[in-house]
């Protein structure tokens, strides 16, 4: 009986090193540059992204964001993103934003998708972030992934 729990004391005091080994060498959360549309000054307005120089033809000069703000229930952050299909078939879209804060460090991440978009056709779709960001947040389109649909 005594070797019992004298194990267990000995596997519990091995988990608990093996925690704060992990949480101590845990990466820092990257920076990274806060120029995409800022969060909405009231609900419900868009904000104009600063869209960067993208060559005709990839997938991300098909997407913008319209809108970045947070919840103020909730404090999830969300981002409005417009996809044109500026190609010649239908397409299918996978958009990944990051939601930054003030000082520029991600704090969350958004996935917004469109299914068998036709050629010229223009939708909006919402990335939707689930932890929480007090204050101002910033939406970044950090990956857009277009597949070919029948």
């Amino acid at each position: 009986m005594t070797l019992s729990v004298l194990g267990g004391l000995v596997l519990l005091g091995g988990c608990g090193a093996l925690v704060a080994v992990t949480v101590s060498h845990a990466p820092k959360p990257r920076t990274l540059p806060t120029t995409e549309a800022p969060q909405d000054k009231a609900p419900g307005k868009d904000a104009p992204s600063e869209d960067p120089a993208v060559e005709e033809g990839n997938p991300e000069a098909d997407v913008k964001v319209t809108r970045c703000a947070v919840d103020s229930l909730t404090t999830w952050p969300d981002a409005v993103v417009e996809i044109v299909n500026h190609g010649d078939s239908k397409a299918t879209y996978v958009v990944n934003v990051d939601f930054l804060d003030d000082s520029g460090t991600r704090r969350g991440k958004g996935l917004a998708a469109t299914d068998t978009l036709a050629a010229g056709q223009k939708t909006t779709e919402k990335a939707q972030g689930l932890v929480k960001v007090p204050g101002k947040v910033t939406c970044k389109v950090t990956k857009v992934t277009r597949y070919p649909t029948n």
